[in-house]
Formats: C-alpha cells, sequence, structure tokens
C-alpha cells in the first residue's frame, strides 16, 4: 500500500516521439491540429517544430508499433506485439509452466508514450482504468526489457498505473482523473498527442483573435524563473519533490512560477550528475558556466525547441553553442575533437533507468577536480527556495520511507510542528497520512491510527491512508473495520492488488469462501499473474483453506 509509483519510462521525462495528429482506428484522439494555424505567420518554426520529439510525444498506439517477440528470463514470461486489422495488442504468456504459475492473455493498447528515440511504451484501458504495460522498448541499446523497477520481477506487473502528472508531459489536454485513483478517468486520459504550442505559450485564443497581435506568452520575455519553469515542469524531477499543499504539477499553465507548485530537494551527498535519468537541471545549476553567467544560462541557450539537430549535424550545432561563450578556443584546442560534449560533458549510465545514460550537465574542465558548490546535506532545495515545514517534513519523509531512520525523526518534528501551525493543516490529507506512517513506525498505534483517520477526513479517496489503518486496525482485533476500509480502497482502486488480497483474507475469516472467491478473481482480472492471489483461491476452490462460511 506504500507509494511505489512505477515510473514511466525516461523517453517520457525528456522527450517523446509519435506523429501528433495520427489517427488510428479505435483511438478517438481530437481531429485536426490545431497548432496548424500557427503556421500562418510562424512557418518556418511549425514545419521544424513538427518534426521534433516534443511535438511528437503521444498518439494512437499502432502508429508506434515496434516489433516486439521478447522473453523475460526470470519470470519467464514470452511477449509478443500484435498488429491486427489496425490495433495493436500486447499478448504474454507462460510457456510450459506448472499450472500454478501458468499465465496466458492479451490487452488492446491505445495509446503509446515515448519516442523510439530514447524509448517507448504503451497503456491500455480497462473499466475506466489506465495502466502502463510490463515491457519498454530501450532506443539505445536497440532491445526490449521490463519496465523500469521491474528488471528482475518474477510475476507480470500488469497494473502499473498512469498518472495525469507525467501524461501532462507526453500529451495536450490531458484530462483530471477521478478523485477514487489517479489513473481512472470518465473518458479518455488525453484528448491530443504530443506536446502542443500552447503547452509552452498559453492559451492563444486572444492573440489569435487579434489576429497576432493580442497577448501569447513569449518565454524569452519572462523574468528568469517564470522562464525556466516552462521546461523544469516536464524536465526537473529532483531526488525528492514535494507538490505544495492544494497544488496539482498537471495543472501548471506557462508564464507561472513552477516553484509556487512544488519544492524540489536534490541530494547533497551524492557526486556526479546524481545517476537519475532527469538531473540535468541539478547538474547544470553546479556547473561553472551557469555560476558565472548566471540566470542568462537556460535550457534553450543550448536547445532549440522548435528544432532538433540531425545526427550527422550534432557535433556541429552543440559546438557551436559553447563557442558563443568561448570562441578563444576555435582554434587550436582540441582541434582533432571538435566534440566538446565527448570531454566537458560526458554520458553516463543511470541508476533509475535501465540501458540509459545521462548526459552531465555539471560541464566539467577534465584537468580539475570538480567540487561540488552544494552543502554535502541529504536534501537542498533546489532553485533557492526555502521550503516551509510541511514541506521539508514530507521530504524528510520520502527518505524515511527509503529505510532512513533519522530522516524519519526530522520528519516528525517538523511535520508536527506544521500540523500545528493552523487549521488549514486539518484539510491536509497528505501531511496527516505520512504522520501516521512515522507514529506506526515508532511503535505508536493510536497515534498512528488518529493521523490516518484524519487524512481520510480530509481525503476520503485517500487509499494508502485507508490500507495502513485497515492494518492497524486488523491487528488490534477489528476486523471488521479493516474488512470496511480495505472494501472502500478495492472499490475504488482494483488495480490496488494487495489491498484485494487483504480484503479477501478479512472476508474469508467474517464472511465466506464465495466472497473471498470473487475478490479474487477480481484482482486477478487486472492483475492476471499475482502469484499470492492465484495460489489463495486455489486453496478456496480446493477446499483446503477454510473460511467463516462455505
Amino acid at each position: 500500500m506504500r507509494r511505489l509509483c512505477a515510473l514511466l519510462f525516461v523517453a517520457f521525462a525528456i522527450a517523446g516521439s509519435v506523429v501528433a495528429n495520427a489517427q488510428a482506428a479505435g483511438a478517438p484522439l481530437e481531429t485536426g491540429d490545431p497548432d496548424a494555424v500557427c503556421a500562418t505567420c510562424h512557418r518556418q518554426i511549425y514545419e521544424s517544430w513538427k518534426r521534433t520529439p516534443m511535438a511528437n510525444a503521444s498518439g494512437p498506439a499502432a502508429h508506434g508499433f515496434i516489433p516486439a517477440d521478447f522473453t523475460h528470463a526470470p519470470s519467464g514470461v514470452h511477449y509478443r506485439m500484435i498488429l491486427d486489422a489496425g490495433q495493436l495488442w500486447l499478448s504474454y504468456e507462460r510457456p510450459n509452466a506448472p499450472p500454478d504459475r501458468a499465465l496466458s492473455g492479451k490487452v488492446e493498447l491505445r495509446y503509446y508514450l515515448g519516442s523510439g528515440r530514447r524509448g517507448r511504451t504503451w497503456i491500455f484501458e480497462r473499466e475506466g482504468y489506465w495502466y502502463e504495460i510490463p515491457i519498454n522498448w530501450y532506443a539505445k541499446k536497440h532491445l526490449w526489457d521490463m519496465t523500469p523497477n521491474f528488471l528482475s520481477a518474477r510475476d507480470m506487473p500488469l497494473t502499473l498505473p498512469v498518472d495525469p502528472g507525467c501524461l501532462h508531459c507526453h500529451a495536450s489536454n490531458v484530462q483530471e482523473s477521478l478523485p477514487d485513483a489517479r489513473n481512472h478517468f470518465s473518458g479518455l486520459p488525453f484528448l491530443r498527442g504530443g506536446i502542443f504550442c500552447s503547452s509552452c505559450h498559453g492559451d492563444p485564443s486572444q492573440h489569435l483573435a487579434e489576429h497576432g497581435k493580442g497577448p501569447i506568452v513569449n518565454p524569452a520575455k519572462l523574468d528568469p524563473v517564470r522562464r525556466d519553469s516552462i521546461c523544469l515542469e516536464c524536465h526537473l524531477e529532483g531526488e525528492v519533490a514535494v507538490i505544495r499543499q492544494g497544488q496539482r504539477l498537471n495543472a501548471f499553465r506557462p508564464g507561472a512560477d513552477l516553484f509556487d507548485e512544488a519544492v524540489y530537494f536534490e541530494d547533497g551527498r551524492k557526486a556526479g550528475p546524481g545517476g537519475r535519468a532527469t538531473s540535468q537541471w541539478e547538474s547544470l545549476l553546479e556547473s561553472a558556466c551557469r555560476r558565472a553567467s548566471g540566470d542568462r544560462l537556460t535550457c534553450t541557450t543550448c536547445h532549440d525547441p522548435h528544432s532538433s539537430p540531425a545526427a550527422q549535424d550534432r557535433v556541429g550545432f552543440y559546438r557551436g553553442k559553447c563557442l558563443a561563450c568561448h570562441m578563444a578556443l576555435a582554434t587550436g584546442h582540441h582541434a582533432d575533437n571538435p566534440d566538446c560534449t565527448s570531454c566537458h560533458m560526458p554520458r553516463e549510465e543511470t541508476e533509475d533507468i535501465a540501458h540509459e545514460q545521462v548526459t552531465d550537465h555539471r560541464i566539467q574542465i577534465v584537468s580539475k577536480p570538480f567540487v561540488s558548490p552544494v552543502a554535502a546535506a541529504a536534501l537542498v532545495p533546489i532553485g533557492g527556495v526555502r521550503p516551509d515545514a510541511r514541506d521539508e517534513g514530507l521530504a524528510w519523509a520520502q527518505l524515511a520511507l527509503r529505510g532512513d531512520r533519522a530522516a524519519g525523526e526530522r520528519a516528525m518534528r517538523l511535520l508536527g510542528e506544521a500540523e500545528a501551525s493552523g487549521p488549514e493543516q486539518q484539510s491536509d490529507s497528505e501531511l496527516h497520512m505520512e504522520l501516521g506512517f512515522l507514529e506506526q513506525i515508532n511503535g505508536d498505534r493510536l497515534h498512528a491510527k488518529a493521523e490516518y483517520q484524519k487524512a481520510l477526513n480530509a481525503d476520503p479517496y485517500n487509499e494508502t491512508a485507508a490500507g495502513d489503518l485497515a492494518v492497524l486496525d486488523a491487528q488490534s482485533g477489528d476486523a471488521a473495520a479493516a474488512l470496511q476500509l480495505w472494501r472502500v480502497v478495492f472499490q475504488h482502486d482494483p488495480g490496488a492488488s494487495a489491498a484485494g488480497i487483504d480484503l479477501a483474507v478479512a472476508e474469508c475469516r467474517v464472511e465466506s469462501a464465495e466472497a473471498a472467491a470473487q475478490t479474487l478473481r477480481r484482482v486477478l482480472l487486472f492483475d492476471p499473474d499475482n502469484d499470492a492471489a492465484r495460489k489463495f483461491l486455489l486453496a478456496l476452490t480446493s477446499g483446503s483453506q477454510k473460511c467463516a462460511k462455505p
């Protein structure tokens, strides 16, 4: 029940590629090209932008078809991509498996995310809930493998929820998910494939109504924080990120200050680019180039969002960017190697995304050892932000989730301070949920239950708080209360397999074998390779597991 959110492939956080207007059969994205009107005055920009990864970041599944015939050794599952009459399917099976490990099925893929330049994945829908498939295409190494975090999984993960905040960086007109689960939508999760002009320039309606004379967001004319925010809303992850109370990252609009919506922290103890696929901005802030030039150096100093250099032009393109400030090095400085980045921005393997590399944006001088200007602390706010007790406490609580006891103690102090700061904190479900967890790991079940209840009072759909409270109720002997909590969680999020299995156990003890079996069948509908659910159901149907009633 803890927050182990599946990582979407690095291509999503960096760039994706699919023809933005392409329409596959059965994939009813909005038709037409809303940005074609921009070409009336900006034809050259429009034509080059259409070929960029951002413009092609998502779309109908069939248009992203990459043949797959892949067996994952640890789980023994064989995956295939099947294109049939314009529809794309992912089939899966475990050949020659014993009966208790048998697996076979397929899902219809609706949309894909990722360019194929770095990677690609697909998403599918079941009863209004949207999930990422278990496998990814890793373009740099031209291979298929499991989605990050599941490279060694013995069971096939088929309930990896799609998050609106992630979709916001790969699609346009992303819809708000329903309150009961972040991957539950009343209709399509997004209406247009790709990142459109409005994603960076805002609502163009007045600009168009006044024939190009009305206001439009020009990032270059914004103050540095708001200018940078447009890039960083998708290209900044941080070691830890905390959404400010009442904010939603997928609601960001160009011209806003991203740091009003979220606080990002880096780990000052780590050397190098941090090993994460989206650590470029943190690294750039450490570079001598950025420190010398200040806010004049930004993402678009070197990267043109309207175009991408061809592979054969990349070395010359980026060399030109370097020489704009370092013209004295144009001759005589390693004339045999014009690729500045090969020495000063080498590519290193990432820790969080398999088969991927990250360019080190610290822009090092090879002959000098790099000394980070960041304090060697576990959490350092990015961008000079001064977090309040609530946001800093939630950040330390995330480290506590990883087993850092000292971080948990610090989080307890800060969150306790935040909770006592005013009545508005009573509506902060996340604050109370984390306090409940910290109390729970400290052995104070009574106060943990009180905090979880406060979290549910503020947000009845907080499934983490409900699941943890159910565990405490079950441990204290209140099976009926635990059963009701698990039932609500599983009813609103059938992909919450752990809650479904806990519910089945409680139903077996309190209600009947048939009720438990029905719950387990629903778990397996969404998560067909859940070994615990499969074995429990077999025990119920064979009669080896006795329940309160048949």
